[in-house]
């Protein structure tokens, strides 16, 4: 189990880190995805760090199990509220798979980390 939670944790703590650097650097389609779905352009960099803490709990969390706990929960949050923005804004398309796709993938990550 240990393994495989490293495994997770890392993969999703990578995803997360790129993620947050796409919306530091401004790139283009994660603007307008993130304007498409309703986010106000100044909440951006917040979203951003918190994408980077939870990354970084996750790395923590390796050696310290309420870290990781805590920042899987934050992750699986983080990204069941881009989940829910994409839904309220009735964004059914592409850019809904990529955050149920990491809401599953931080779950798995919190399930793991409790599990331990």
């Amino acid at each position: 189990m240990t393994i495989a939670l490293i495994v997770i944790a890392t993969i999703l703590g990578l995803i997360a880190s790129v993620s947050a650097v796409g919306k530091l650097t401004k790139r283009p389609d994660v603007i307008e995805t993130m304007t498409n779905v309703g986010v106000p352009e100044h909440l951006i960099p917040a979203l951003a760090g918190l994408e980077l803490l939870g990354a970084l709990g996750l790395i923590v969390g390796i050696w310290s199990k309420p870290i990781g706990v805590a920042a899987a929960a934050g992750l699986t949050l983080y990204f069941l509220g881009a989940v829910a923005s994409h839904v309220r804004a009735k964004d059914q398309g592409k850019d809904l798979v990529p955050a149920l796709v990491l809401s599953l993938v931080a779950i798995t990550t919190l399930i793991f980390e409790v599990a331990r």
